[in-house]
């Protein structure tokens, strides 16, 4: 698989997601729903990119999950999350958080056509 401009751009703020959010672990603990959001994000970028057949076969039902994934974060900080920005917090990761996880959208969206494209090939070359 060769990669480009917009893989790059996933995997980077994929693992920028998920820094963000492992970071609160000294102060939330290990098994808290924000830290935990950062393990699920490494695991699903491993889905979409890594050499696994069985996800690679269902490599729009990945894509799919992590436009849902990163949704369902926004929403919920939107809701639930800590809007006092103060630099010295980790309310303040939660701004940095969203903004990677807004490019990571755009940069999902990207690659949309990409996978449209390669669907609609294989179809063409079955028929």
């Amino acid at each position: 698989m060769s990669l480009s401009y917009r893989h790059y751009g996933i995997i980077f703020f994929s693992l920028a997601t998920a820094i963000l959010h492992i970071m609160c672990a000294p102060y939330f603990g290990w098994l808290d729903s924000i830290v935990l959001n950062g393990f699920g994000s490494l695991a699903l970028l491993g889905a979409y990119f890594l050499p696994i057949p069985y996800f690679q076969q269902r490599k729009h039902i990945v894509y799919w999950s992590i436009i849902a994934y990163t949704l369902l974060t926004i929403v919920l900080w939107v809701f639930l999350g800590d809007k006092t920005f103060k630099f010295d917090t980790t309310a303040a990761i939660g701004y940095y958080a969203k903004i990677a996880e807004t490019l990571l959208l755009v940069f999902m969206g990207f690659d949309l056509p990409t996978r449209a494209a390669k669907r609609n090939r294989v179809q063409n070359t079955n028929s």
